[in-house]
């Protein structure tokens, strides 16, 4: 019974996946998520936070430590559930997808781009409010943008949301109690 469940809901996830992936020949979705993927990449999230971090001043720069602090700790679980949930990327499961040249090898669960963007951007929503009309929707499209190149699943992005998300806010807790 439980396997009969978890197929309908694989067979869903990829009619998802599906309806995103398959816009995939459209010239400016192309051009937009394939470079706004980038944003939830590692030398990207890591420069933004260091920049933040050294050039800011004191408000700014102790939300952009949390954003650190929840980067870096954020990935110690996509590290782990990629090793104990080894799914393969849906370019590799099914065989309709569009994807670029050269895609990534590893493991799909949970997506690491997803992670880091919603792990840096989650301090910043909580410290500035005022940003969530651009924070938001960016971290939505790195998300989105898994999906469209043929990287990730649905669940994938949903999960890397959710841990990125509650990383951020225990790491914005802690710092802002700390100091």
């Amino acid at each position: 019974m439980m396997t009969k469940f978890l197929n309908h809901v694989y067979d869903f996830e990829c009619r998802i996946f599906r309806s995103i992936n398959g816009h995939f020949d459209r010239k400016f979705l192309n051009l937009y998520f394939r470079y706004i993927t980038h944003i939830g990449g590692a030398t990207f999230s890591i420069l933004t936070v260091l920049f933040f971090i050294l050039l800011f001043p004191r408000d700014l720069r102790m939300t952009a430590v949390a954003s650190a602090c929840s980067l870096t700790i954020s990935h110690i679980p996509v590290a782990v559930m990629k090793r104990l949930y080894p799914r393969q990327r849906p370019y590799l499961a099914l065989s309709e997808t569009k994807v670029l040249p050269n895609p990534l090898k590893d493991h799909s669960f949970p997506s690491g781009h997803t992670t880091a963007v919603f792990s840096v951007v989650v301090p910043f929503l909580l410290a500035f409010p005022h940003l969530s009309f651009l924070l938001i929707p960016l971290a939505i499209s790195v998300g989105l943008s898994r999906i469209y190149l043929g990287l990730h699943y649905p669940s994938d992005v949903l999960a890397g949301c959710l841990l990125g998300t509650v990383v951020g806010i225990l790491s914005f807790n802690s710092i802002h109690f700390l100091f």
